[in-house]
């Protein structure tokens, strides 16, 4: 479902169900940085990291590690961009070669509606309003949750671009129900990509399958 959100040339790899070879497949490095994790961290790790593997193949690039840098953002081979994301019942990966993407930001969640009290801590107060009206007019979407997810996919393009954290009330969603796209207005200084400074992000979300997915594929400008 994943590729379905993005542009190409990128590649992907997604599954509903873990896989046991996952754990045999990590490479040593890998194993050896969840050699202490619980089993479910590590079911997760391993096979989001298959999924990895095959978007790696997809793209014609040659299968490697995928470790984590501070802040638990995937590190990849030169010369690629990615983002991983896994929740229950999903686990995807996409990648793309950097000179034809600046970067890649992916997340899935569970279509469920978030605890009031984590809606309030993520928005703006104008973010709540639109919830509410999306909620209203169509409450087929968790919209407090796939708002959460786009939040989610900004901060996965922005860190690796700037290194630094950024706070959920940095940036400001608009979500289109019926395009199936959000629109992100950074908040903060945004990071400067070939002499250029990126204040904004577009991406694209989907309902499915009880799973709420959101992507962002920046484009390198030639």
């Amino acid at each position: 479902m994943i590729a379905e959100l993005l542009p190409p040339p990128i590649g992907t790899g997604s599954a509903f169900v873990d896989y046991d070879a996952a754990l045999t497949a990590l490479y040593p490095q890998e194993a050896a940085a969840v050699a202490s994790a619980r089993p479910k961290r590590l079911r997760e790790y391993a096979n989001v990291r298959l999924c990895a593997r095959r978007a790696m193949r997809e793209l014609g690039v040659p299968p490697a590690p995928v470790l984590s840098g501070v802040r638990g953002e995937p590190l990849w081979p030169d010369g690629i961009v990615g983002s991983l994301t896994h929740c229950p019942g999903f686990r995807a990966a996409a990648m793309g070669r950097s000179s034809a993407f600046v970067g890649l930001g992916i997340d899935a969640e569970p279509d469920l509606p978030l605890a009031e009290d984590l809606l309030e801590f993520i928005t703006l107060p104008e973010e709540r309003a639109r919830v509410v009206a999306l909620t209203r007019s169509s409450p087929g979407v968790c919209w407090d949750r796939l708002l959460f997810s786009a939040k989610e996919a900004v901060f996965k393009i922005w860190f690796p671009l700037t290194g630094r954290e950024l706070d959920f009330s940095e940036a400001d969603m608009r979500i289109d129900p019926d395009e199936g796209t959000f629109f992100a207005r950074l908040l903060v200084p945004g990071p400067v990509v070939d002499g250029e400074c990126i204040e904004e992000f577009d991406g694209r979300w989907l309902s499915r399958r009880g799973l709420l997915l959101t992507a962002i594929a920046l484009r390198r400008r030639t």
